[in-house]
């Protein structure tokens, strides 16, 4: 594979995962079997699943609704295709944004898209003459969120649809918003859309605002516009031999070295490893530079 490709390093343990995203992954899949065992236990004349639906699920105004269903209901889901689908987009897509952004951010992010996605269902639907009652589940509009962060950082980044067709980041993602957009009135495939539009809307306000507002990554939408190496998101390849030592595509750039926490970063260097990562991605920054990284996303406002 030549230099001019980018993926993930596999799996390689869960320790592979940053922080937030793996808290995600365990968090959602603890509650997917809860919800799993919960279908044949019965706690009154109720099993388990409809009280956790009917407590946490998001509910329509004046039928049910309670406002922390608006953060609780990002945890549920209704199948294994569901969580599946939604938590893989988090792997694949939300990786490089919470190491840009760090930890907190991004959790920040995440759950405020989740939020609007819910608020975007609720107060939206009845405006469009939507009737269904039942409750709203999933992280589908926390998940466009991310859609919409990565597009937006790493516009001309290609990804693999299907792993066999090409396609820059920006394209893929506004295909799935513009599909969201032309099935919002189909009330009948049990889909959210408008949940799903609600969290892309949030996360392109943000980024907008973090584009004028914030000098650090204000100049990385600048460095993003260059052309960006292509991304293969094919997790079944490459790992067959663990033990095998992995080729060195891509140096680790030898930019500064921290002396001490005191030491002023300057803008030119946040400027060049923004530009390392939109060239080959945050995995592939040195140590130092993750940690040049971190101390400046720390005194963002």
């Amino acid at each position: 594979m030549s230099n001019n490709y980018y993926r993930p390093g596999g799996f390689g343990g869960f320790s592979f995962f940053p922080p937030v995203i793996k808290n995600l992954l365990i968090i959602n899949g603890i509650v997917f079997l809860i919800e799993l065992l919960g279908q044949n236990l019965l706690v009154g004349s109720n099993t388990l699943y409809d009280l956790i639906i009917y407590y946490f699920g998001l509910w329509p105004l004046g039928h049910g609704f309670i406002v922390w269903q608006l953060i609780t209901y990002q945890f549920l889901h209704g199948g294994f295709m569901h969580i599946l689908f939604n938590m893989f987009a988090l792997w694949m897509f939300g990786i490089e944004v919470e190491g840009l952004w760090g930890s907190k951010r991004f959790l920040i992010y995440y759950l405020t898209c989740g939020v609007a996605a819910g608020l975007t269902q609720l107060i939206v639907s009845p405006l469009l003459g939507g009737a269904a009652l039942g409750p709203t589940i999933g992280a589908s509009g926390a998940i466009f969120g991310v859609l919409i962060a990565f597009a937006m950082l790493f516009p001309d980044r290609y990804i693999y649809l299907y792993f066999f067709i090409p396609i820059k980041a920006k394209y893929l993602i506004a295909g799935f918003v513009l599909l969201q957009i032309f099935y919002v009135e189909n009330v009948t495939d049990n889909v959210a859309h408008l949940a799903h539009l609600g969290g892309a809307l949030a996360g392109f306000i943000y980024l907008m605002y973090l584009r004028k507002n914030n000098s650090m990554f204000g100049s990385y939408f600048k460095n993003s516009s260059k052309s960006s190496p292509k991304i293969n998101f094919n997790m079944f390849k490459g790992n067959s031999n663990p033990f095998k030592k992995k080729e060195e595509k891509i140096q680790d750039a030898k930019y500064y070295e921290i002396k001490d926490d005191t030491e002023e970063v300057t803008q030119e260097q946040i400027d060049e490893i923004l530009d390392k990562i939109g060239r080959s991605g945050y995995q592939n920054l040195s140590e130092k530079e993750k940690k040049i990284l971190f101390e400046a996303s720390k005194k963002m406002k």
